[in-house]
């Protein structure tokens, strides 16, 4: 990327901070404010609204990082005023919400949204590895590792589904389970509490589904494992381990490496190198020295893919549109189960028609 990029952050909460933490070891993008409701000292100039911001420091762009309701207005005033918005997940709380901001900024192509997992370098080697064909086609993605949206882009990634319509059916279960950490970090709470998993099979058509399972904060709770399977038409990836067929009469499992430095006698540090299939790398993180862990490499890959683009030097990270679809798969995910009835999405205004979801 040529010359350093500027952006501004719209909240300063948990998020937020991780953008403006990582900007600070980038090279080419930096913070230059943030859009607070409450006047507080933060490590950038601080102003208490996004016009007031704009006219101070004009930026590249706004990165947002607001409760999903807060959400919408601040695109639509950012893009009102022609600049580009990066948008945490998902980008409007409802199916009425993403129908009035896709209305109201879907057509002006300045939208991107933040939807980091499948720039996780677990995550994006397994997509390289499905990519390279060794499973031949995939025909199904099943996911417990992370919550609706999220959990969806994986699925609609590794699937390439697009945004065909689909047939969700869905149940919710309650039973105890321990808690032992949070985003706050150690509860030290020893009595389990009641936790509800919620299970959805997704047909996207064509031979295509996925499966979703999610447990109550499942993304935290390490006595929960993350299980991610892509099956194909010539074999399938589970977890880190391909079964295929490379030859007739001959089955092989070929297990994806992470070199993960510091180890023993490396004494290059602790720090993710790279990820391998046999002789191939299928991913080689690009922040050597910098110790993140992979949700932060994520971040950081988003935050530049949305520089580059602004600049005219790469492509769209992850357009409205795509977000939009994930948060309609993952409404129809939560709707099924909670009526316990089939729902069904069909096409919306950001695939050229209008359309919504049936209940049947």
């Amino acid at each position: 990327m040529t010359g350093r990029m500027s952006f501004v952050l719209v909240g300063f909460g948990y998020r937020a901070e991780a953008f403006w933490r990582l900007s600070t070891a980038l090279p080419d993008v930096t913070c230059v404010g943030a859009v607070v409701r409450t006047p507080r000292t933060l490590p950038v100039p601080a102003f208490g609204s996004l016009a007031d911001c704009l006219e101070s420091v004009r930026p590249d762009f706004v990165v947002t990082a607001l409760p999903r309701s807060a959400n919408p207005g601040i695109l639509v005033d950012a893009v009102a005023r022609g600049v580009p918005v990066l948008t945490e997940t998902p980008p409007a709380p409802d199916l009425p919400g993403l129908r009035a901001l896709w209305a109201a900024v879907g057509g002006s192509g300045l939208v991107q949204v933040a939807e980091q997992y499948l720039l996780m370098p677990a995550h994006a080697a397994r997509l390289a590895a499905v990519r390279s064909g060794i499973i031949g086609t995939p025909t199904q993605v099943q996911v417990s590792s992370t919550q609706q949206y999220h959990a969806v882009s994986l699925i609609r990634g590794l699937l390439d589904a697009g945004h065909a319509p689909a047939t969700v059916r869905a149940s919710r279960t309650t039973a105890p389970l321990l808690d032992p950490q949070n985003r706050a970090g150690w509860t030290d709470d020893q009595v389990p509490k009641p936790a509800a998993t919620t299970i959805a099979t997704v047909d996207f058509g064509g031979g295509r589904s996925g499966l979703y399972d999610f447990t109550d904060n499942q993304t935290r709770n390490q006595l929960r494992f993350r299980r991610i399977l892509v099956r194909g038409t010539h074999g399938e990836l589970r977890d880190d381990e391909v079964v295929h067929l490379p030859a007739p009469r001959t089955i092989v499992r070929s297990p994806l490496v992470r070199r993960q430095t510091g180890h023993d006698l490396d004494l290059d540090g602790f720090d993710t190198g790279t990820i391998t299939l046999g002789s191939e790398v299928l991913y080689r993180n690009p922040y050597p020295g910098h110790r993140w862990n992979d949700d932060e490499i994520a971040t950081a890959t988003m935050l530049r893919a949305m520089a580059a683009w602004v600049r005219g030097e790469g492509p769209p990270p992850y357009p409205l549109a795509e977000g939009a679809q994930d948060h309609l798969i993952a409404l129809a995910i939560e709707q099924a189960a909670d009526s316990d009835r089939t729902v069904t999405t069909t096409a919306q205004a950001w695939t050229s028609s209008i359309g919504g979801i049936i209940s049947g």
